[in-house]
């Protein structure tokens, strides 16, 4: 086994470090998660935390992890009996973005079962993590299944596994802890809220720091051995502490006026349920005992704040997480109070002693390296100025020249009509389109290519019946072969890669125009969130088209570079179609499976360049003759319209919806007036 990096020898993260501590201390905390750009060290952190953890005491023999004093009843290895138990290291468990569902959950052998009634269940990751930590790198990349089947036993402390009608419980209690680079998506809501901390990180702008980090990682890979072997004191020094700040944790004091804080720092920044305030009592309790206090001061409350609500404010993925820190201290001065803050060290300072990171009063450190704080990954944009701004008139401030026009803001987002692309696809599990998926409904079974994963009860009984008096027979139970077993086929839904090919020339730069674009766009982009799909950007005007984002998972990526989009010049729609071609080709090669969708925003013009309709018209048909799903939006407005977006959707073998179409309560109206329509049509027929 590989000797982990030392996780005392991390340079700056303090935030990050005292997130983890902090859970080592008081696992109920609720784990932490980690965003941040790639290579700032979130993995070697999480893995360097393991070596502090401190052992468990477990019942000899036990796949499950019981504790020797308390043993779990319905444990599959039990039942035990309360008795003196071996030590062992704490695990950390890794849980590859890729696992199936047996192998996180754990797996029946289903013939076994049938044929002799036993239950033979293989533990999965989730076994192996009880009383330990389970790791997901790249959390917002997992998919949906795993993800339900995490939030299940995280709220639950046990994992089930269900088996047409056979089960297994046993306990699952870890420290959840997960990394991500938000460049590549956004967490589902109800998995960011499992996690109790979050913190941001970057790479410090720090030269000496950046020199240290380089110094040390060299060190580290030339003799991992001897490196460990430099920072084992201190390594001891923070695992002795962090046993002393639990065996502290119980006494600590969290008096009225500190949850007095909680609560209205919770309702002031208008977080979703009671969940934060449960979170930042826990915090705010474990930096009390890992400053060796047993009272509970406004710090704490602070700090607590600032690692458990950022992520908990955010109402969509295209908000910036991150606390108004000025406005925390107001409500926390405001909801203060003196009686229940008292200073065990008499020296007025209230700070408790205590060092290490965090300080060991939870203050955030004050000369943190640019970048490294909790704000870091935040609204970065707030000190460049806004383009495109209206002038008192309320025109449109364009710069001198070009003929382009300042980036116009998006109108607000609202509900889409569902766009799906035809057919029945093998894609990524998602929410969009037809699919044949591990999950959904039954629809009907075959015979299993490698492991069986889900049985077909009644094709396999159906199968195995001819055979029983050939077989020999003789008692009530059914005898099942490896051959009779059936594999159940089920349809679900995929989630599908959404190509937005933009139309940015001049006739689309009208400013009330292109913010109802945008608005159109930014709505789109909010329901492949939502639907799990990839999202890429395509934008055209002058003379040729740009791949503004190339297909990601990514997309508040998406809406930031809609935003500053902008607009003038010529409508080369043909170049727009063909790039969006281009993208699909190379897209096609990475992830064959999941289907493309193409959504065109544009009026239909095509001009520049020799015959700009022929051209757009043969690019169309060269993505209709690849049988690429499309819609077009129609963004053409004023009182004579010239229908050339539903010429192209007809090009294109797609269809053409309007912007106001587009709205799902429009669509929803829609569909009302025409169901009217047929009863009165058909009410007259009776009639006659």
């Amino acid at each position: 086994m590989s000797t982990p990096y030392p996780f005392t020898a991390l340079v700056g993260q303090d935030d990050l470090r005292l997130a983890l501590l902090l859970n080592a201390v008081s696992p109920a905390v609720g784990g932490v998660l980690v965003r941040g750009e790639k290579g700032t060290a979130k993995s070697t952190a999480v893995r360097a935390l393991s070596a502090l953890v401190p052992e468990v005491e477990v019942v000899a023999g036990c796949r499950f992890s019981c504790a020797p004093a308390a043993p779990d009843p319905a444990c599959p290895d039990g039942p035990h009996e309360t008795g003196p138990g071996t030590s062992r290291a704490a695990r950390m468990v890794e849980l590859p973005v890729g696992a199936s569902e047996d192998r996180l959950v754990g797996a029946l052998d289903i013939e076994r079962a049938l044929a002799e009634g036993v239950k033979a269940f293989e533990p999965g990751l989730l076994a192996d993590a009880h009383r330990g930590i389970l790791y997901v790198d790249e959390v917002n990349l997992l998919h949906d299944h795993l993800v339900d089947l995490l939030l299940d036993a995280a709220a639950m402390g046990a994992s089930y596994v269900e088996r047409e009608g056979v089960s297994v419980r046993h306990a699952a209690r870890f420290l959840l802890v997960g990394t991500m680079n938000p460049e590549e998506g956004e967490l589902r809501p109800q998995l960011l809220d499992r996690f109790g901390l979050t913190v941001e990180v970057a790479a410090s702008r720090e030269p000496d720091q950046r020199v240290e980090v380089v110094k040390r990682r060299l060190a580290y890979d030339d003799d991992p051995e001897g490196f460990a072997g430099k920072w084992e004191q201190e390594e001891s020094a923070v695992r002795a502490r962090i046993v002393a700040a639990r065996d502290l944790l119980p006494s600590v004091r969290l008096g009225d006026a500190a949850l007095r804080q909680i609560a209205a720092t919770c309702a002031a920044f208008e977080v979703d349920g009671m969940r934060a305030d449960i979170v930042m009592a826990r915090t705010a309790t474990a930096l009390a005992a890992w400053a060796s206090r047993t009272d509970v001061l406004a710090e704490d409350v602070r700090q607590a704040a600032l690692l458990a609500l950022p992520h908990r404010r955010r109402r969509n993925p295209f908000d910036a997480p991150g606390l108004d820190e000025d406005k925390l201290d107001d409500t926390l001065e405001e909801f203060g109070g003196q009686d229940d803050e008292p200073d065990p060290d008499g020296d007025g300072d209230g700070d408790g002693g205590g060092d290490g990171p965090g300080g060991g009063g939870g203050q955030p450190p004050q000369d943190a390296p640019e970048g490294s704080g909790p704000d870091a990954g935040g609204d970065r944009t707030a000190d460049i100025p806004a383009q495109g701004e209206p002038s008192d008139s309320g025109e449109q401030k364009a710069p001198a020249g070009g003929g382009e026009q300042a980036a116009a803001r998006a109108s607000e987002p609202f509900r889409t009509k569902m766009l799906s692309v035809p057919g029945l696809g093998e894609g990524a599990a998602g929410r969009r389109s037809r699919a044949r998926t591990e999950h959904g409904r039954t629809t009907g079974a075959r015979r299993p290519r490698g492991a069986l994963t889900k049985l077909h009860l009644a094709a396999t009984v159906q199968a195995a019946a001819p055979h029983q008096r050939a077989r020999g027979r003789s008692g009530p139970g059914l005898v099942v072969r490896r051959d009779d077993l059936r594999q159940a086929t089920r349809e679900g839904r995929e989630g599908n890669l959404v190509l937005f090919v933009v139309d940015a020339s001049g006739s689309m730069a009208a400013r009330q125009r292109m913010s109802a674009v945008k608005g159109a766009v930014l709505s789109l982009l909010l329901d492949a969130y939502q639907r799990r799909d990839k999202v890429g950007l395509v934008t055209f005007r002058g003379s040729s088209a740009d791949v503004a984002l190339p297909p990601t998972s990514s997309v508040d990526a998406a809406a930031v570079r809609l935003e500053s989009l902008p607009t003038g010049g010529r409508t080369p729609l043909s170049a727009g179609l063909l790039k969006a071609h281009d993208v699909l080709r190379v897209e096609r090669l990475r992830d064959p499976a999941r289907r493309p969708l193409v959504v065109v925003v544009t009026d239909g013009r095509a001009t520049g360049g020799p015959e700009p309709v022929a051209l757009a018209g043969r690019a169309a048909r060269l993505l209709a003759a690849e049988g690429t799903a499309s819609v077009v939006v129609d963004c053409e407005s004023g009182p004579v319209r010239l229908g050339l977006a539903g010429q192209l959707a007809g090009e294109l073998g797609g269809t053409a919806v309007t912007l106001d179409e587009l709205r799902a309560d429009s669509i929803a109206g829609l569909v009302k007036e025409v169901r009217q329509t047929q009863g009165l049509q058909s009410n007259s027929r009776r009639v006659a």
